[in-house]
């Protein structure tokens, strides 16, 4: 049996306060382990070439949210709008080119009716549900690597679902049991800085935002990202994902791509 690696990032918080963000994103991003090294490559080339072509330092870590309203430390590089918008096609470029896959879970909070909902859990329940159906159809057997800072909350969840897992019947109300078998030990925590593949979890997570507030909430974007790109941008983005068979469009068949959107 073949193995993936997963990669997890989010966008968002996970509250569900009145100060809290009326959603949250949480992406997979997985691939086979004998891809790992080529996928490696492509992105490490792109940064070599970002580096000779905009001063763009290979060991910087690309977080989008900052590099788009151009916070520390990006504003220390002095680009126009326009090289912003070049390093964000070639970043999605990259990612497109790449032989992996992407799950995009998405909790919508105006929606939910108790203040007990766990964001975060249900968020990567969600998530793993998917991983774990591609990885049965598929064959193959996966390892899940995460940001600092929420590694309790998902390996408990992580470890519950092994036992637990109810899942729904495409045909009616009633819930099975399937527990989840092929996650290969506790969930895993590396620094986004030192991973270019959780730092692709977060590019594409915080467009699946910037979609949803655009194309579903119908809101504008922030000013300053206004400054760089525009919402046809924004779904420029997500549908070169779509048409190189990045996403898994199988977690939501009733999306066109693929976001799997809770509570219904």
């Amino acid at each position: 049996m073949k193995t993936c690696v997963v990669y997890f990032d989010e966008t968002g918080d996970d509250g569900v306060t009145s100060a809290s963000s009326d959603h949250f994103v949480l992406t997979g991003v997985y691939m086979q382990a004998e891809l790992w090294q080529d996928n490696f490559n492509k992105m490490r080339n792109l940064r070599r070439r970002l580096r000779d072509k905009y001063g763009f330092h290979v060991s910087q870590e690309m977080h989008t949210k900052q590099f788009l309203t151009d916070k520390n430390p990006y504003r220390e590089y002095m680009w126009t709008s326009e090289i912003r918008r070049e390093i964000l096609i070639e970043f999605t470029k990259t990612i497109a080119e790449m032989d992996l896959k992407i799950v995009n879970v998405i909790i919508d909070k105006t929606k939910i009716k108790s203040m007990d909902y766990s964001v975060l859990e249900r968020a990567l329940t969600y998530n793993i549900q998917r991983i774990e159906n591609d990885s049965k159809d598929n064959n193959w057997n996966y390892l899940i690597i995460t940001d600092e800072g929420r590694l309790a909350p998902m390996r408990k969840t992580a470890r519950q679902i092994r036992a637990f897992n109810p899942v729904q019947s495409k045909y009616s109300y009633e819930y099975t049991n399937i527990p989840i078998t092929n996650l290969i030990e506790d969930i895993m925590e590396k620094k986004s800085s030192e991973s270019y593949f959780i730092q692709i979890a977060d590019f594409v997570s915080y467009f699946v935002h910037l979609y949803f507030e655009t194309r579903v909430r119908k809101k504008q974007l922030p000013k300053r990202i206004q400054n760089v790109i525009d919402d046809n941008f924004v779904g420029s983005v997500i549908e070169t994902l779509k048409v190189h068979d990045a996403l898994n469009l199988k977690a939501n068949e009733k999306s066109n791509y693929g976001f799997v959107i809770y509570p219904k």
